[in-house]
This record gives structure tokens, sequence and C-alpha cells, in this order.
């Protein structure tokens, strides 16, 4: 009875342990799921109410490595880094510096005349639909149904202007709110900028001794040069990259500044600049500078077929550059599915804003560099440079 007894409290504990087993099994099936649908969720979180302390390490690590090997070719003719690195960071700055001085006046005027241009917009449309009433008006009387409760009647007139009246009151409630809001962020704007500026110097100074010490700490003599070639082969791949797509944007924004001036369009060197600027967004920057451009010359020449002629000289420029100078230039190790910089594009600048879509593609190639080096996560890799 006692070996009995034995042999039964056994079989239990061992089917109570399976029992265990199994739901512990089952738990950690139902958690792993959902603890890393909590960490994605997280990284959003902190991604997008960090916005301003991130965007400003991620500029800086961008120019950082676009910077770096320079300094160190410098650093090889017995030039110091710190000189070498503020000589640098002034010949960036100064292109940029004089072409701000020189657009400060024009764009000083358009941000005054936008109010004024949405307010003729309103008054043109207003115009156009009393010109579609009084047509309407002329027309024969028609015996009343049911459907002219949908038509407009006289009683309704009043209330028409009256809305009419109050969207323009919006639209000038509006273009002084933009104004407002540009003004109140300009302080945290240069604010971020001397940041940006003071660590892209730390960085290029003590950067590569602080990187020396981090991959001396590594266990393997196999990680710490996999780790040298992963940041040697990122730095290079991306300098290229982004030197390039500067090179290329930049001649674009000057052929359609010259474009412009040839034409005859006011104000040719900033539209130009503006151009330049959003063709770093792929195909919305380009569809966004067809609007502008189509405003600018609505404004100037009225509503003609003049305007046209400004679109025109834009759209074959950027028709030129997208499909035969940039496919050329960049080859197709370094292009990506389009799909994917869509849908990047809209994450990015729903967590960042504009500054996130400007940085959006530089961060995917990070991201596709990093991916093919280390040989992790080829699904994704597959899906980025998918044709």
């Amino acid at each position: 009875p006692l070996a009995i007894s034995e042999h039964k409290t056994s079989m239990q504990e061992t089917t109570t342990s399976n029992h265990s087993d199994k739901n512990s099994s089952n738990a950690r099936l139902i958690n792993i799921p959902n603890i890393q649908w909590i960490l994605v969720l997280a990284v959003i979180y902190t991604l997008y109410f960090a916005q301003s302390l991130i965007i400003p390490l991620v500029l800086t690590v961008l120019v950082a490595l676009l910077l770096s090997p320079l300094v160190s070719l410098l650093q090889n003719f017995f030039i110091p880094r710190a000189i070498s690195s503020i000589a640098l960071l002034a010949m960036l700055a100064t292109p940029f510096t004089l072409v701000g001085v020189e657009l400060v006046e024009p764009a000083q005027r358009w941000a005054k005349l936008i109010p004024q241009l949405s307010v003729q917009v309103t008054k043109q449309v207003e115009s156009i639909s009393s010109a579609f009433d009084e047509q309407a008006k002329a027309q024969p009387t028609k015996k009343s149904s049911i459907f002219d409760w949908f038509s407009n009647s006289k009683t309704s007139r009043p209330t028409e202007k009256k809305s009419a009246t109050v969207v323009t009151d919006r639209i000038k409630q509006n273009g002084m709110e933009l104004l407002v809001d540009a003004l109140g962020a300009a302080p945290l704007f240069f604010a971020q900028l001397l940041a940006s500026v003071i660590l892209i110097l730390f960085l290029l100074i003590f950067g590569p001794g602080l990187f020396e010490a981090f991959v001396k700490e590594m266990p393997t003599p196999e990680q710490q040069k996999k780790a040298k070639r992963l940041v040697t082969m990122t730095q290079k791949q991306l300098s290229k990259y982004i030197i390039t797509v500067s090179v290329i944007n930049l001649g674009l924004g000057l052929t359609t500044a010259c474009a412009l001036h040839f034409i005859g369009l006011e104000d040719a060197l900033l539209w130009g600049v503006i151009v330049g600027l959003l063709n770093f967004i792929p195909y919305a920057g380009s569809v966004i500078g067809l609007v502008i451009l189509s405003l600018a010359g609505v404004v100037q020449y009225g509503v003609t077929l003049a305007v046209l002629f400004p679109v025109g000289a834009y759209l074959v420029l950027n028709l030129l550059e997208s499909q035969f100078i940039t496919p050329t230039v960049m080859g197709k190790h370094m292009l990506i599915n389009p799909l994917v910089i869509m849908v990047w594009l809209l994450i990015c600048g729903w967590i960042w804003g504009l500054v996130g879509v400007l940085l959006s593609v530089p961060i995917l190639v990070c991201i596709k560099l990093v991916l093919s080096e280390l040989n992790i996560w080829k699904n994704w890799l597959r899906i980025i440079e998918a044709a």
C-alpha cells in the first residue's frame, strides 16, 4: 500500500508539473507578442514626445558622419581635429547663411502676402459662385418639387453672404495664426540649431576616441573588427549618398532659378531654393513645388496661360532629374522601393513633422546599410530593396 500511494503521488506530481509546463508555455506564447507590441508603442511614444531632443541628435549624427572622413584626412596632414572641424563647419554654414540673408526680404514679403492671397482666392471663388447663381436665376422658373429644398432660394441669400464673410474672416485668422506660430517657434528652432552645432563639434573632435574606447570593451576581436567595419562602411556610403543627393538638388535649384529668371518670374532665387529643399522629399516634394510655383504664377500673371510657363519649366527640369540624372548617378544599389519610401515618409512626418520628412530618407538609407552589413532581418531588407 505504501508503494501504491507513493506511485499515485508521483503520478499526480507529474500530471501537475505537465499542466504547469503547458500553462507556462501558453502564457509565454500569449505574453511575448503583447510585450513586443508594448515595446513598439513605447518606442513610437518616445520618438513622438521627445522629438525636440531626438531631431537635433539625428541631424548631428548625420552631419558628423558626413564630415568625419574629411576631418580624419586633414588630421593625416597634422591639422588638429578641433581646427579642421571648426573650419569645415564654417565652410558648410557660410553659403547657407549668405543665401538666407539674401532671401529674408522676399520671404517676409511673401509671409505678409499669404493672408491677402487667401482672401483673394476666396473672393474669386465667391465671384464664380455668384456667377453660377445669376445664371441659375436667368433660367425659366420650374414647378416646385421636393428637390427644391436642395436648391438656392431667396431666403438663403443672406445666409450665403454671411457664411462667405465668415469663411473670409476665418482664412484671415488662419493666416495670422500661422504667422504667429512661425514667430513663436523661431526661438526654439535657433536653440536647437545652436545645440546641434555644438554637438557636431564635440562629435567630430572627441567622437573617434570615444568610439575606440567603446570598441575595446567588446569581448572578442571579431566583434571589434565587425563594429569598425560597420561604422566605416555606413560612414562611407552615407556620405556618398548625402553629397550626391545634395549636389543633384543644388543643381536642380540653380537651374530652376535660372529658368524662372529667364521667364521673368519675380523672386526666382527664392523659388529655386524652395524647389531644391523640397527635392529632398521624394515624389511629394515635386508635387508641392508645382503647387507653389502655380500660386506664384497666379499672383504675378493672374489666371492666364502665362502661369503654365514657370510650372512647365520646373516640370521639365524635374522629370530630367528624376528619370535620368538621379538613377544614372546613384546606381541601382542605392535605390529603394517607392512604396516603402512613401510609407516611411508618412510615418516620419506623423512623428516628427516637416523635419522628419526631410530626414526620413537618410535615416532609411542608414537602416538599409546596417541591415545589409549585419546580415540580419533579410526579409525586411528584401522588402526595402524590392524593385
